[in-house]
């Protein structure tokens, strides 16, 4: 590790900062930003004011746990509101929607056909060709009511 004396302290803080902010957008959670920062910050200080590495990680660490601390305190008091919050639920999207009949919907269950998809219902018996209108789901299972 002899190239290692060459660098100077700064660029490996700053380096840090930059791979940790990476590794940040490669696996989202929120959390090694803030450690990124800290990075950053103490790559900075050490640019301007030449310390011991012992101050450096001591500086580093108490950043990076009150960067924590700031970043958990925002989240909660502001958290991230989903853009669409069914997106991974198709079946939520389909309220509203009118399917039709596959198999006979006898003793509250029967199978809908909606678009190119063929779903597990419930809801009211329904003869096999009669429309429902599709009221919400549950998990896999379209909860369906008749039509007027």
């Amino acid at each position: 590790m002899d190239w290692l004396g060459d660098v100077q302290p700064h660029w490996l803080w700053l380096a840090l900062g930059l791979f940790l902010a990476g590794a940040e957008i490669l696996v989202p959670g929120f959390f090694l930003i803030w450690l990124a920062g800290a990075a950053l910050l103490t790559g900075l200080l050490v640019w301007l004011v030449p310390v011991g590495m012992p101050l450096q990680v001591l500086f580093f660490a108490v950043v990076a746990f009150a960067a924590v601390l700031a970043g958990r305190r925002m989240l909660r008091d502001h958290p991230m509101e989903e853009l669409d919050p069914k997106m991974n639920r198709r079946g939520e999207r389909l309220a509203g929607e009118t399917a039709v009949v596959v198999q006979a919907i006898e003793a509250g269950q029967g199978r809908v056909r909606h678009g190119d998809s063929e779903w597990l219902a419930r809801g009211t018996d329904a003869a096999v060709g009669a429309r429902v209108r599709i009221t919400g789901s549950d998990g896999a299972v379209l909860l369906v009511e008749p039509i007027g």
